[in-house]
């Protein structure tokens, strides 16, 4: 029998908690993540307009309403049961620091809708204020930008906290994120190509991280695992936890059981259909957040606006 006692298999991050299970992006699912066995959690965050920073995926109007008040986001709950109530950043990160879940790993999605100085800036407030904050919290955040005008104000106000891209893009995360990135969050599809490939291979020689989400099928990820990627970021958690139990028992009897036909089934893994995915996200991000090639920090986008 073969094991996997030599191999380092992927990590297992709960993508907006056990989503599957639970409410999306709730403590509840944050929580049964970890208590699944899940390394790390991935969330979204906006901020409210009193200035409260929340998880929450959807911008919808988040920034024009108040989380406080009679009327306040504070009251809100999800339709999914349990109905939970949206959980605020500060919250998370109490959760986090509770003696039980001080190994736990959070990816914060940063939504390019948000104003990165005063989300940044507010993010660092509640960071700063944990006892011992900088050996036992911040080294386990991870910050996923999708656009590069974020990169700048990551580094001057959360420069302790590491930095990934999120996305789609290989050309994009080359081009704009390389240099300033630990990790690299990258969409499943966009790894299955050619250029996929040797993404996969660059990041491995530069020692960079490598994530993948949302993969939620066996065979993704045994092929992810096969990629030799840092972690699967994923809803179903405890389908890939017990996958990895198995091929940390055997992994060739287990790992044979998925094959790879569907790379070439898959009419959403081919190349130009990736590509046309790329170009749609990076207008989509620009007409939001603006053209990716914004001054690289906040001392210089200081200097532009004087």
């Amino acid at each position: 029998m073969s094991t996997a006692a030599a191999r380092a298999l992927p990590e297992c991050w709960g993508h907006r908690g056990a989503s599957s299970r639970f409410p999306e992006n709730t403590l509840a699912s944050f929580e049964a993540a970890i208590r699944d066995g899940a390394e790390g959690i991935e969330s979204d965050v906006h901020v409210s307009k009193d200035d409260v920073v929340i998880m929450f995926h959807d911008p919808g109007q988040i920034k024009e309403r108040v989380w406080y008040g009679e009327d306040g986001m504070q009251h809100v709950r999800t339709i999914k049961e349990p109905k939970q109530s949206i959980p605020t950043f500060a919250e998370t990160v109490a959760l986090l620091m509770k003696p039980e879940n001080l190994h736990a790993k959070f990816n914060v999605d940063v939504k390019v809708q948000n104003d990165p100085d005063k989300l940044f800036s507010l993010m660092h407030q509640i960071i700063s204020a944990q006892p011992n904050w900088e050996t036992v919290l911040a080294p386990r955040i991870l910050l996923g930008l999708w656009h590069p005008r974020f990169i700048g104000y990551a580094k001057e106000r959360l420069p302790y906290c590491r930095r990934s891209y999120i996305g789609n893009s290989t050309h994009i995360a080359r081009k704009y994120f390389w240099n300033d990135c630990h990790a690299f969050s990258m969409a499943f599809g966009s790894l299955t190509t050619m250029d996929g490939q040797r993404f996969r291979d660059e990041c491995k020689a530069a020692g960079k991280n490598l994530m993948v989400w949302t993969v939620n099928q066996p065979d993704h990820m045994m092929e992810a695992v096969r990629w030799d990627v840092s972690a699967i970021i994923t809803d179903v958690t405890k389908t890939w936890l017990d996958l990895r139990t198995g091929l940390q028992t055997d992994y060739e009897k287990i790992g044979s059981q998925y094959g790879r036909f569907f790379l070439w089934t898959t009419f959403k893994f081919y190349t130009p259909v990736m590509l046309a995915y790329s170009r749609m996200a990076q207008s989509y991000l620009e007409s939001i957040a603006g053209p990716f090639d914004a001054p690289a920090s906040v001392s210089t986008i200081v200097k532009t606006e004087v």
